[in-house]
C-alpha cells in the first residue's frame, strides 16, 4: 500500500514538474516577441502557436497601433511577415453558438441554448479594415496581405460563411493548418524593402506602449460605437 502511495506521489510530482517547466519555457519564448501582460491571453496563445510553428520572433508583431492620420490609430492584434506576404490576425474568444454572414454588420453569440444573446461587430469586416489601413502604408501596397480571424473558446459556427479572397476564419485548434496552407499555396512575395517594413511594424508595436495613444484609440472606438448605436 505504501509503495503504491509513493508511486502515485512520484507521478503527480513529475506531472507538476513537467507542467511548471513547460510554462516557464513558454514564458521565455513569448518574451522574445511581446510582454507577458500585453494584449489578451488568447492573443498571447496565438503568438506562441506561431512561434512553435517555426516562424522567427523577428517576423512577429503583437498588439500594433498603426498611425492612420488625424490623431487616429488602428489597433491590430497580430501581424506576421512571411515569405508569401503579410498575415493579419484578428483574435477572438467566445463560447456558445456563433451566427453571422460575410457582410452582416453584427454577428450573434448565443448561450444557454438561446436564452442569452449578444451582438458583436463582424470580425471579417473588422480585419478587412485593418488590412486596408496596413496596405495604405508605403512598401505594403504591392505585397499580398491575408486576413486570418481566429476564435478561441468553446464556440461553434452555426451557419456557412462565405469568405472574401485571402480571408480565413478558423478555430484556434486548426489555425496552424490554415496558416500553413497560406505558406504552401502561394508564391513568394516580392518585398521591395524588408527592413523598412520591419521598421514600420516595430514602430507600430512601440506606439502601443504609449498610454496616451491607447487611451485616444479607446476614446475613438467608444465614439464610433455611440454613433452607430443611434444611426
Amino acid at each position: 500500500m505504501n509503495l503504491y502511495f509513493i508511486i502515485i506521489v512520484f507521478i503527480l510530482l513529475s506531472l507538476v514538474s513537467i507542467f511548471v517547466y513547460t510554462e516557464l519555457q513558454d514564458r521565455e519564448l513569448l518574451k522574445t516577441v511581446t510582454d507577458l501582460n500585453r494584449g489578451t491571453k488568447s492573443e498571447r496563445k496565438m503568438v506562441l502557436k506561431i512561434l512553435k510553428s517555426g516562424i522567427k520572433s523577428t517576423a512577429i508583431f503583437h498588439d500594433i497601433y498603426l498611425n492612420t492620420g488625424n490623431g487616429k490609430y488602428c489597433q491590430i492584434d497580430l501581424v506576421v511577415a512571411t515569405k508569401v506576404g503579410i498575415v493579419v490576425f484578428e483574435v477572438k474568444e467566445y463560447n456558445g453558438w456563433i451566427f453571422g454572414a460575410e457582410n452582416q454588420i453584427n454577428w450573434m453569440q448565443i448561450l444557454a441554448y438561446g436564452k442569452r444573446k449578444y451582438k458583436f461587430y463582424n470580425p471579417i469586416l473588422q480585419n478587412k479594415k485593418h488590412v486596408e489601413d496596413l496596405k495604405k502604408l508605403y512598401y505594403f501596397d504591392n505585397i499580398p496581405v491575408f486576413s486570418m480571424i481566429v476564435f478561441f473558446g468553446n464556440c461553434e459556427f452555426k451557419n456557412l460563411i462565405d469568405l472574401p479572397s485571402r480571408t480565413f476564419l478558423t478555430k484556434s485548434n486548426k489555425v496552424i493548418n490554415r496558416f500553413n496552407e497560406i505558406l504552401e499555396n502561394n508564391q513568394p512575395a516580392k518585398y521591395e524593402n524588408k527592413w523598412e517594413i520591419a521598421s514600420l511594424l516595430k514602430q507600430a508595436v512601440k506606439n502601443g506602449e504609449n498610454s496616451m495613444i491607447r487611451e485616444k484609440h479607446i476614446e475613438n472606438i467608444q465614439k464610433l460605437k455611440t454613433r452607430n448605436r443611434f444611426n
